[in-house]
């Protein structure tokens, strides 16, 4: 298994899945592969693993990569677990509303 400094993606974790598709097209099909791979062990997300899957569909049947070189991407901005919420900025809690049963709705808001 590749370690996220040897994936051909280096910042592959923080890549948004609206990127994804794009980033991944100049990839050959061992690199997609190991992406495939990574992400199978490690986040395993099924829409990442969708979209992987497809392009090396796409790859078997004959499409070839395109050109570009992902190292040259903009990078991405904001890190894994990067979030800066602290229980003191967080939402306050609160009490969801139950949606079709009359009079059980909890006081919202009210002491």
């Amino acid at each position: 298994m590749a370690d996220r400094d040897e994936l051909p993606l280096a910042d592959y974790d923080q890549v948004p899945l609206s990127d994804l598709r794009h980033r991944i097209r100049s990839l050959e099909e061992p690199q997609l592969q190991q992406l495939f791979d990574h992400e199978t062990a490690h986040g395993n997300r099924i829409p990442v693993l969708e979209i992987l899957h497809a392009r090396l569909k796409e790859l078997h049947q004959g499409a070839e990569p395109s050109g570009g070189d992902p190292a040259k991407a903009p990078g991405v901005s904001g890190t894994a677990g990067g979030s800066k919420v602290q229980e003191s900025t967080a939402a306050q809690a609160n009490t969801p509303l139950r949606h079709g049963v009359a009079y059980q709705t909890p006081a919202r808001g009210k002491p």
